[in-house]
């Protein structure tokens, strides 16, 4: 099977460059100075002279503050680039997974967010993916849309490491407690996507259950509780002297330019129902994470 992966040189889209290395695919990994996403002709061009089974994108817009500001460029890639891929890989038969997110959510409810649930992004970011669901939707039919949420990894900017250096740097910091939801790791998408794609390269067109799925981490948490996990755990493998204390804050304690969800958690039971495919523990994930930074 040949797969092209957008984005490689983010969070997820770094993994899938480890998982080429010892996969018995032919991989073909793009960061954005090879493939930019929100260039229709470029990426109609790729996609012809490649002609890969399968096109994964990890490239997306994710300065969730700054698209407040940005929403042009947000939409650009998140939005009108997720259609240029869809346009393409409908003009040659290829199958599409589009990493998504939970901010295309209000993020008010109690529980976990079903893939059938409403809507309703607050933020920029979360209209500019929430577009380019929709546009994949409506240009392309072999299509799986994978929503997740905090989203970590051994590379890239994410929470991991900035507590990481709050750590080294502080006694003491205050983090948002009642914020809900699921860390996810960037090598757990990579082997989903990648497991995915496996599933469509066997089975006939007809038999692959299209559309959106949900994945993350288990169990759920607070970010003051993810927090306090890292630090237990960094200090307990000699990356961190001692652990700060760890203060737990409301969200208007801490007030940013975009509103956060506060219920950031997908239910995940869809995605096992259909491709026997279960959450990772991302307890786990981070202590794999954190010896990477040793």
């Amino acid at each position: 099977m040949k797969i092209l992966v957008t984005g490689s040189n983010g969070q997820v889209g770094h993994d899938f460059k480890c998982l080429a290395e010892n996969s018995r695919h032919d991989w073909i990994c793009f960061d954005r100075k090879g493939l930019d996403i929100s260039d229709e002709q470029q990426v109609a061009d790729v996609i012809a002279r490649e002609r890969p089974h399968v096109v994964i994108n990890c490239a997306a817009y994710t300065a969730v503050d700054k698209a407040e500001s940005e929403p042009d460029r947000a939409f650009a890639i998140n939005a009108y680039g997720a259609a240029n891929l869809a346009k393409a890989c409908q003009a040659h038969g290829a199958a599409l997974i589009h990493i998504s997110t939970d901010y295309v959510f209000a993020g008010d409810t109690l529980a976990p967010y079903e893939e059938s649930d409403p809507t309703g992004p607050t933020g920029i970011y979360g209209e500019s993916k929430l577009a380019g669901e929709q546009a994949i939707a409506e240009y392309l039919e072999r299509h799986i849309i994978l929503r997740t949420a905090w989203v970590f990894g051994a590379h890239g900017n994410n929470f991991v490491k900035t507590m990481l250096r709050l750590g080294a740097e502080r006694d003491e910091l205050g983090v948002v407690a009642d914020q809900w939801g699921a860390p996810t790791s960037a090598a757990g998408i990579a082997a989903c996507c990648l497991a995915i794609a496996e599933i469509i390269d066997a089975k006939d067109c007809a038999e692959i259950p299209w559309g959106i799925y949900h994945f993350t981490g288990l169990p759920s948490t607070s970010w003051h509780g993810f927090a306090e996990k890292i630090f237990k755990d960094a200090v307990a493998i000699g990356l961190l002297d001692k652990a700060p204390k760890v203060n737990a804050i409301s969200s208007d304690q801490f007030p940013t330019p975009a509103k956060r969800p506060s219920n950031s958690q997908l239910d995940c039971s869809k995605i096992f129902n259909c491709f026997q495919i279960t959450p990772d523990n991302w307890e786990d994930r981070l202590l794999d994470v954190l010896k990477l930074s040793l």
